[in-house]
């Protein structure tokens, strides 16, 4: 495999022994690979599937003709199983994102980059049409009533049917025929990307880059916008969410009239497709695969489901029922809620109060501006209450230590009454001025010694440095 790509990268740049080094894998049969020599970086690329390289490939080419940010081809092996193409490095926007995945707030520079990648989006689908000869696509040129019946099935079959759940199978199938002749209506002269999610966004000198869209096809646009922020990790708040969707109808406007409350209707109704598709994915990749990483993932499918339910869908009754009740089956009570996790959350004022990722809007959060600042000294400022020269000024200085153990007796009985009524979210903030010093210092403090006291899991979240410490 690799003798292909080295033997492709020699032919395409002249330069002999490359240094390879492989990459992660994500859920396809592709494998990744850089290859470098003085100064030069490509990805090698390697597909067992010709006809989704041809397609990757075709429509790569295609994309970058029209000016849209995707990633150059520079060659193609003779049997079609390799491709090189442009190194757009390592950072992906869900990377980028991660200080707002992990405390429900989002900061200025997160929000700038989602609310440019969704704009980017409505040109990649209108653009990246223009002149497209869909033929190229695989497995299907469009989206269509197929399309529709594949997902489903692959719910059914990859999810659904491992529930064991008695189900009506006629009247679930009802439903899916209505869905089949819905979702595809108004056939759209749009690139339809299909798997448009953070991870498959690299980000060059900020510059958004879209990659992976092989099994993209001619089809509405709605369905991309569904699959990004709607998407399981996400995280994204209800009111960041509506944003991003104004902002896309705004770029989309650029290409034609939109109806904002047609287009809110249709969109919800491939939410709820798209969530069906993703389940079965990680049905199908956790369960038959054996891929540990993507069972861990449906309860955050799960939950978007069960917010999307809390209002009906008329047009599909029996398969609304079927959801609900699947959604609070035991073994997926269990999935999502094992005991009570506390979240502790270091922030900066500046930037806001973190934002309950767990819906429950519950806890508390203390104010660490009253106690002798360490950012007040220069000597300080580039360490945190994580280093040691912060930690012996907090406590050597009293303040601290005094502040904490009228907090502790509070905390404790939160959490032991969350115990016994068997509740599974509680959140606790610390904030400061600039979130380095008195906010990580009580906030590390504070998740040892409600580990330590109850042995909960705990999630430690400093948001401003970006890290998370697990304990339990």
């Amino acid at each position: 495999m690799q003798e292909e790509l080295v033997s492709l990268f020699t032919a395409y740049t002249g330069e002999p022994d490359p240094v390879v080094e492989a990459l992660p894998s994500s859920g396809s049969n592709r494998r990744y690979f850089r290859l470098r020599k003085d100064g030069l970086s490509i990805i090698g690329v390697r597909g067992e599937s010709r006809e989704e390289n041809r397609a990757f490939v075709a429509l790569s080419r295609h994309f970058c003709r029209q000016g849209l940010n995707a990633p150059e081809v520079f060659a193609v092996s003779d049997d079609g199983a390799c491709y090189l193409q442009r190194d757009l490095g390592d950072v992906n926007l869900f990377d980028c994102i991660r200080g707002g995945r992990l405390s429900g707030v989002f900061s200025r520079d997160e929000r700038v980059l989602l609310h440019r990648t969704v704009a980017m989006l409505a040109d990649f689908q209108v653009r990246g049409a223009q002149g497209l000869d869909f033929g190229v696509c695989y497995p299907l040129p469009e989206f269509n009533s197929r399309s529709v019946y594949w997902d489903l099935n692959y719910f059914k079959y990859s999810f659904l049917k491992t529930t064991g759940m008695d189900f009506r199978e006629d009247l679930l199938e009802n439903d899916f025929d209505r869905m089949a002749g819905i979702l595809p209506e108004n056939r759209s002269e749009t690139f339809m990307y299909r798997d448009f999610q953070s991870r498959n966004v690299m980000l060059v000198d900020g510059e958004p880059f879209f990659i992976d869209f092989q099994g993209g096809r001619r089809g509405p646009v709605h369905y991309d916008v569904a699959s990004f922020l709607w998407q399981a990790k996400a995280g994204f708040p209800e009111e960041l969410r509506n944003e991003l969707i104004r902002t896309y109808i705004e770029s989309l406007r650029k290409y034609r009239r939109v109806d904002e409350a047609a287009f809110l209707k249709r969109l919800r109704g491939f939410v709820l497709f798209r969530t069906l598709q993703v389940l079965g994915a990680y049905g199908f990749r956790g369960y038959f695969e054996k891929k540990p990483h993507f069972i861990q993932s449906v309860p955050f499918a799960l939950n978007n489901l069960r917010d999307l339910l809390r209002e009906d869908f008329e047009e599909y009754p029996y398969l609304c029922g079927l959801l609900r009740e699947m959604t609070e089956l035991k073994q997926f009570a269990g999935f999502g809620k094992r005991g009570l996790e506390v979240r502790v959350c270091s922030f900066a004022y500046k930037r806001g109060i973190p934002e309950d990722a767990s819906g429950n809007g519950g806890g508390y959060v203390f104010d660490c501006r009253a106690i002798n600042n360490p950012g007040k000294y220069e000597r300080y400022n580039g360490v945190t209450g994580l280093d040691e020269p912060v930690i012996r000024f907090l406590e050597e200085d009293g303040e601290m230590p005094e502040f904490l153990d009228s907090i502790y007796p509070l905390v404790d009985r939160h959490v032991k009454r969350y115990m016994d009524r068997g509740f599974t979210d509680l959140m606790i903030s610390f904030g400061c001025t600039g979130g380095q010093h008195r906010s990580v210092y009580a906030a590390r403090k504070t998740a040892e010694h409600l580990f330590g006291k109850f042995g909960v899991k705990v999630s430690l979240v400093h948001r401003e440095q970006n890290l998370e410490q697990v304990f339990g």
